[in-house]
């Protein structure tokens, strides 16, 4: 009787591996992976500053209707940079939405959101107050906030009103400065 082809394969592999040893179990190569390098974070004391700066200030704040662009730079930023913001140019790292909010908690949530912001090194924001037509007389009401609170924190080096598409003159972005 003669071998199938499958046996004489299996008869051939046998024979190449007789005499073949199996290798012994490698030792196993840890390699650690580099920590994540350490980023500074605020200290209690340092948001506790944020929160003060945010206290009503000196800074002259202007009256704002509806229709008005919001604008405001530091001394020192370049009027590019102002203009790429303005154009909408630079990714917006975080957003916050006020829309419907009482004066009150709309304060207390821009606080949180600048400081969260400031923890996370974001540079570019988008906040969306609305235009403020149904506030009546008074005028806007979170808008005239927002803008306040902003030209009193420090860390903010600019802000414009948001291009059409992202809100219009009822949403600014806003530029912080970074940790150097």
């Amino acid at each position: 009787m003669k071998p199938t082809p499958e046996e004489d394969e299996t008869a051939l592999f046998r024979e190449a591996i007789r005499g073949v040893k199996p290798l012994a179990p490698a030792a196993r190569v840890v390699t650690e992976r580099p920590k994540p390098r350490a980023r500074a974070r605020f200290a209690r004391g340092d948001r506790r500053m944020v929160l003060e700066e945010l206290l009503p200030g000196a800074v002259d704040e202007p009256e704002l209707t509806a229709a008005d662009p919001s604008r405001f730079a530091r001394p020192g930023v370049p009027t590019a940079t102002l203009q790429k913001l303005r154009r909408g140019q630079y990714p917006v790292q975080a957003e916050l939405d006020l829309h419907g909010l009482t004066r009150a908690a709309a304060q207390v949530l821009l606080h949180e959101f600048l400081t969260a912001a400031l923890q996370r090194d974001a540079r570019v924001l988008r906040i969306v107050h609305g235009k403020g037509l149904r506030s009546g007389a008074g005028g806007p009401v979170l808008r005239q906030l927002v803008n306040g609170v902003l030209r009193r924190t420090a860390q903010v080096q600019a802000f414009v009103s948001a291009r059409q598409v992202d809100g219009g003159t009822g949403a600014l972005y806003v530029l912080l400065a970074g940790r150097d």
